[in-house]
């Protein structure tokens, strides 16, 4: 346990000794948007829950605390008219741990392809889509502290050009005997940098535009710069104020350290009614400057068929200026 604390704050020093402003200059930003409807309306402060299948992404340490098979299909309507879609699946293997298999896919609509002598457009439409596979592993250390990891295939694509790579995810779950207090902290996107590649960056070249007769149409190859991965330590709590037959009141506190931003603070509050009904209230990205980030919030019902649970929870997410984001996710217990 104290090793893997220790390679958590080495990550950190590392990141802080070479910190510079690095606001918005990470690749595959499409990593850092929340996954889950029940996460989404308590703020994205979830790191210290990560009690259902959206934990193979906030915190892949939670899913050796699924009992049962679990799968989840989330939809967001993102900003912009983005879509993200994401699907995952936990598989309990006893004494062996937990396994869990996730992918998440970013898409927007087709747009005209634009030059400086067509503005209106060359007749051609391109689309750009990110996505990513991961793979899961979670297992008890004790009865009480839980260690996680997940390996993640990432790639970007913008009509016929695409980046891709290859990073980790490292978590861990303590559960104390003091009201239900879990402690959960995770590493998020630990891995090597991406950079576009493909057809559309090659070019004709003239190599001496001041002599005539040479050849002008020189193949050449426009070489782009490599960008990091927004890597990112969260660490977060969940206390149970209120647990009672019918009644529970949970409350939620993440704190980010992310390598493209300032540091910030999440908080969320769950109450259930007989573990059947759910509201949910959250806020995001508290202390943050200049972000569009805030109230959050949402609801969920589980209802029983047989043996088995399915799940539908909602989020909505305030964004001010831009308006807002709706999430719908469907949970299946088997």
């Amino acid at each position: 346990m104290k090793k893997i604390y220790l390679l958590f704050w080495v990550i950190l020093l590392v990141n802080d000794i070479f910190a510079i402003n690095k606001v918005g200059t990470t690749s595959a930003g499409f990593l850092e948007i929340g996954i889950g409807s029940r996460a989404s309306s308590l703020g994205n402060a979830f790191v210290g829950l990560a009690d259902d299948v959206s934990a193979l992404y906030w915190n892949p340490a939670g899913i050796s605390r699924i009992n049962n098979i679990e799968m989840m299909f989330s939809y967001t309507n993102w900003l912009s008219d983005i879509t993200l879609n994401y699907g995952g699946v936990v598989v309990p293997l006893g004494s062996f741990g937990t396994i869990g298999i996730a992918g998440t896919f970013l898409s927007m609509g087709e747009m005209k392809v634009r030059t400086i002598d067509y503005q209106e457009g060359t007749g051609e439409r391109f689309d750009a889509s990110d996505l990513a596979f991961a793979l899961s592993y979670g297992f008890n250390l004790t009865d009480r502290f839980s260690f996680g990891i997940s390996m993640k295939y990432i790639q970007e694509k913008i009509w016929h050009c695409e980046a891709k790579t290859m990073a980790f995810d490292f978590g861990t779950l303590f559960r104390t005997q003091f009201h239900g207090l879990r402690i959960g902290a995770v590493i998020y996107n630990f891995g090597s940098a991406m950079q576009m590649q493909g057809l559309d960056l090659l070019v004709f070249h003239d190599p001496d535009e001041r002599k005539t007769g040479n050849n002008d149409k020189i193949i050449a190859y426009q070489g782009t710069d490599k960008w990091e991965l927004p890597l990112n330590f969260q660490a977060g709590i969940a206390i149970d104020l209120l647990n009672k037959k019918y009644h529970k009141i949970t409350l939620l506190a993440d704190v980010l350290h992310p390598s493209d931003n300032q540091e910030s603070m999440n908080l969320g509050v769950e109450y259930s009614l007989n573990n059947l009904a759910f509201l949910r209230l959250g806020w995001s990205s508290l202390f943050q400057k200049n972000t569009e980030e805030g109230l959050t919030f949402g609801g969920g019902i589980k209802k029983k068929f047989g043996s088995s649970y399915i799940l539908i929870d909602y989020a909505y997410s305030s964004f001010n200026r831009f308006n807002y984001t709706q999430n719908f996710s469907f949970s299946f217990q088997f």
